[in-house]
């Protein structure tokens, strides 16, 4: 019994002396020593490196030239393509999904939510089974009478009242010096107030939000939770181009598998932010290990990836030119007036057509622009650090259109070759939808 009782503790000991981690010493408590982060899926690895921010030439809108600097910017994972139309309808169908279970349980069908082990089911606050599979197609009465409200009378989806909530930290009201956390107090100082957004649903499914003032007492008062109307405007074909014949864009764009790998299109910069939010959730859900949070790449990290890794490349293909040697073009874009398909595709074509960059990205230059997570403003290049430099603000409701406008990058299939240029810069507002704007996702590498 003595020999039973005593190897456990020698095995012990001789476990901590080969790890050289005598007891009664700081050792850390970290049970992941050599966490090496895997690759996420469809992303690729940007290194950490330096370059020349700011266009090449002479900027052919702005008589203003752009100031370029020498910044750097850390590792990060960055998508392969532009976010296509069958990803962001994985988006739309786990939303759709979502609000059809949730109806589900409101009408007593609470197998499709996670039971607790103990007590009684929290009618209010519950977690959705996602291993049951909605049915659509059932003919009980009261499946049908809880998800009849999301359908039109001849079945088809009402994409209105898709809504996604989600919150955010606001990050500006956060690092304000007069709402800083004091530690010996352990409180926030008296008087302190946040400037936030408040979102709600009216009865008829019509989203209103509003910009208040509250109190500052703890950290949640800092969250900003938004509704946002996901499913992206097709309209945009039309509205965009008049005098123009797109109907076959506009109806089938989004919802035919013919155009699955083509880039959405017809998102805004808001709609990008809810998809990275719930993109991060997506993954966390599965994973024993949290991540970095998806997100829009900053400005000069987009620049840094469609450079490839060369500091003064005016294309992302590292060339001064549109064309190879052959006459061959690089990209879908306008080369001509008048002209579109002399690049092969005349608006939007399946991703990953032409030949990546130094750094394995398709599509850095033409085919469709992309958002980035940047504030628009001429003169963002003289204020920024020259560190992981990021010019940003999060607008509310009663801020002026000036600052809800984003930097667009990369140029489209109707832009000439000067807007795919790395190095040039336009905008949007971030409540606007074009059809030839998308995004792509960036992520945080864990470690140097």
């Amino acid at each position: 019994m003595k020999v039973t009782k005593i190897l456990p503790l020698a095995l012990l000991m001789m476990a901590v002396v080969s790890c050289n981690k005598p007891a009664g010493e700081l050792v850390g408590s970290s049970k992941a020593q050599n966490f090496r982060e895997a690759n996420p899926y469809g992303m690729l690895f940007i290194k950490k490196g330096s370059f020349m921010m700011g266009a090449n030439t002479q900027s052919a809108v702005f008589e203003q030239p752009d100031n370029i600097v020498m910044v750097t910017v850390d590792a990060f994972w960055m998508d392969e393509t532009e976010i296509t139309n069958s990803e962001y309808h994985q988006f739309v169908d786990w939303v759709r999904d979502s609000i059809a279970m949730t109806n589900l349980v409101a009408a007593g069908m609470t197998d499709y939510a996670i039971q607790p082990r103990d007590g009684d089911f929290d009618e209010e606050n519950f977690q959705l089974n996602w291993r049951k599979k909605v049915p659509y197609d059932s003919k009980e009465e009261d499946v049908h009478d809880a998800l009849a409200p999301m359908f039109y009378s001849d079945g088809t989806l009402k994409t209105n009242f898709l809504h996604y909530r989600y919150s955010w930290v606001n990050m500006d009201q956060a690092l304000s010096p007069k709402n800083k956390f004091d530690v010996a107090t352990s409180s926030y100082p008296a008087g302190a107030t946040v400037r936030v957004d408040t979102f709600w649903v009216e009865e008829n499914g019509e989203i209103k939000d509003a910009t208040i003032t509250r109190p500052l007492r703890e950290p949640k008062d800092l969250l900003t939770e938004k509704i946002i109307c996901i499913y992206p405007d097709t309209l945009v074909w039309a509205r965009d181009f008049q005098y123009t014949f797109n109907d076959p864009l506009l109806h089938l764009y989004f919802s035919h598998p013919g155009y699955a790998e083509y880039p959405v299109v017809g998102v805004t910069w808001e709609q990008a932010h809810a998809f990275c939010n719930w993109r991060t959730q997506l993954f966390n859900s599965h994973s024993s290990a949290p991540a970095n949070e998806y997100r829009l790449p900053t400005e000069a990290q987009w620049e840094y990836a469609a450079r490839g890794g060369r500091k003064m490349a005016m294309y992302p293909w590292g060339s001064n030119y549109a064309r190879d040697a052959q006459g061959c073009f690089f990209a879908n874009f306008k080369p001509f007036r008048g002209s579109y398909n002399d690049d092969t595709g005349t608006m939007t074509m399946r991703v990953a057509q032409f030949r990546p960059n130094d750094f394995g990205l398709f599509d850095m230059g033409g085919n469709v622009a992309e958002w980035t997570n940047s504030a628009y403003q001429t003169s963002a290049n003289t204020n920024i650090h020259d560190l992981n430099p990021d010019y940003s603000y999060m607008a509310r409701k009663d801020d002026p259109d000036i600052l809800k406008r984003k930097v667009v990058k990369g140029g489209s299939w109707k832009d000439i070759s000067y807007f795919m240029q790395c190095g040039v810069r336009t905008y949007e507002y971030q409540y606007e939808s074009r059809p030839y704007i998308g995004f792509r996702c960036v992520r945080a590498y864990i470690g140097d």
